[in-house]
């Protein structure tokens, strides 16, 4: 089994977050360290829970001038990560350089652009100078990051079909903002339930509190793999 989901360890701590890992099963899920654990507990941990045999997405959304993104990619594909991101916002000489950097590692990571926060609406957008719909940026974005070669993007599921059916179903839609029906939307703005999101062409779902914070954990992501269990030619 090759789950799509990717479970959030959203903790501030390494006893926390290894604690839930200790319960999951590598075929069951893949996993995300984002920048609170990271900074919290460090490289050290990242490479003990890929060693375990899971797919560790590490998301910390590099953005700085191109040489410091690349060499922030190459020492994180030495930790033996599936897949690390950057933000397109960058720009292309920065994306460039974050895909020379890793094609050279032994075991090179996927990698994937974030565009459009799923925290955030057009109003936000405006607000930056952006004077765009989300979808329009997100496109925009995605279509430069496929240009500097990169495996995918962080995208709404809202976004997810229009990218998916510019840029082909290989290119990598990873797709945060997953609730399940009875769940709330919290700090996301632009949310989808985990069978929506994957019939609407997301590659990937990022699911966090929906597990992380449920009474029993590894049943609702039982759940979440049965329902969202699509053949392929439905992506």
């Amino acid at each position: 089994m090759n789950s799509r989901v990717i479970v959030a360890l959203d903790y501030a701590d390494a006893q926390s977050a290894m604690a839930l890992v200790d319960r999951l099963q590598p075929s069951a899920c893949k996993v995300k360290v984002g920048k609170e654990l990271f900074v919290a507990a460090g490289p050290a941990l990242v490479a003990a829970i890929a060693q375990r045999g899971f797919d560790v997405f590490l998301d910390l959304k590099f953005h700085d001038i191109p040489n410091t993104v690349a060499q922030a990619c190459k020492a994180a594909a030495r930790l033996g990560v599936w897949m690390i991101n950057v933000h397109a916002l960058g720009g292309r000489g920065m994306m460039n350089a974050a895909r020379e950097a890793v094609e050279g590692a032994p075991h090179r990571p996927k990698l994937i652009a974030v565009t459009v926060l799923t925290s955030m609406a057009e109003p936000d957008l405006r607000e930056l100078g952006i004077d765009a719909s989300p979808l329009t940026e997100a496109m925009r974005l995605a279509e430069l990051a496929a240009a500097c070669g990169l495996d995918g993007v962080v995208c709404s599921a809202h976004e997810a079909p229009a990218i998916r059916d510019r840029l082909g179903r290989r290119f990598l839609r990873i797709t945060p903002g997953i609730r399940l029906p009875e769940g709330d939307a919290g700090d996301q703005k632009r949310v989808m339930t985990p069978l929506r999101a994957v019939e609407s062409g997301a590659s990937y779902l990022v699911i966090g509190r929906s597990v992380t914070r449920a009474a029993d954990p590894l049943a609702v992501l039982a759940r979440i793999n049965l329902e969202i269990a699509v053949p392929e030619a439905q992506q």
